[in-house]
């Protein structure tokens, strides 16, 4: 257990955590401000300010799926610098393995149950070869789809993606609210 003295309080930073953890998984689920600071004996206001402590940005849920990718870790960065909320890379043997591990109905279902996923969210950027990316704008609603071409197809190999340009594609659809 975490401690901190305060004058003659003993302070546990770990209950702090677990009700600040709870709070905001209540607001996630969809309670009110209000509802979840009761629930856990603290003011609306105060709820309202831990948010805005932990806040990344505003606006539209935002999604990157992208393969073969050589550069992974960079392009990953820069999601989690723009705020992104889900994000999926894969290099060219990854992909291979992801496909080849798992038997045809296992791979369907995973694929059926990503592409849910997926398309709850407000805005997806696929980076991907040009059969891919149509392949996936048709599992997943063509209007939030921003693709990113990394080739024709078949890619047989990791493609650099161009983090400047991810970057600033990423920044105009968090500030925009999701139209690049």
């Amino acid at each position: 257990m975490e401690l901190i003295r305060i004058g003659d309080k003993l302070i546990s930073l770990d209950k702090i955590r677990d009700v600040v953890q709870a709070v905001l998984e209540d607001r996630a689920r969809g309670l009110s401000q209000g509802e979840a600071g009761r629930r856990h004996g603290l003011d609306r206001s105060f709820v309202s300010r831990l948010e805005s402590i932990g806040e990344v940005r505003r606006g539209q849920s935002v999604a990157l799926i992208g393969f073969p990718v050589a550069n992974a870790a960079e392009v990953r960065r820069v999601a989690e610098e723009r705020g992104v909320d889900f994000v999926w890379l894969m290099t060219d043997s990854e992909r291979r393995r992801y496909a080849q591990s798992r038997n045809g109905i296992e791979l369907v279902n995973e694929i059926m149950a990503t592409a849910a996923k997926v398309r709850t969210y407000d805005v997806v950027v696929l980076l991907a070869s040009n059969a891919r990316i149509r392949l996936l704008e048709a599992l997943l609603e063509p209007r939030t789809v921003i693709p990113v071409v990394l080739g024709e197809t078949p890619l047989d190999r990791d493609v650099m993606v161009d983090t400047q340009a991810l970057d600033r594609l990423l920044a105009a659809i968090t500030a925009s609210g999701g139209r690049a």
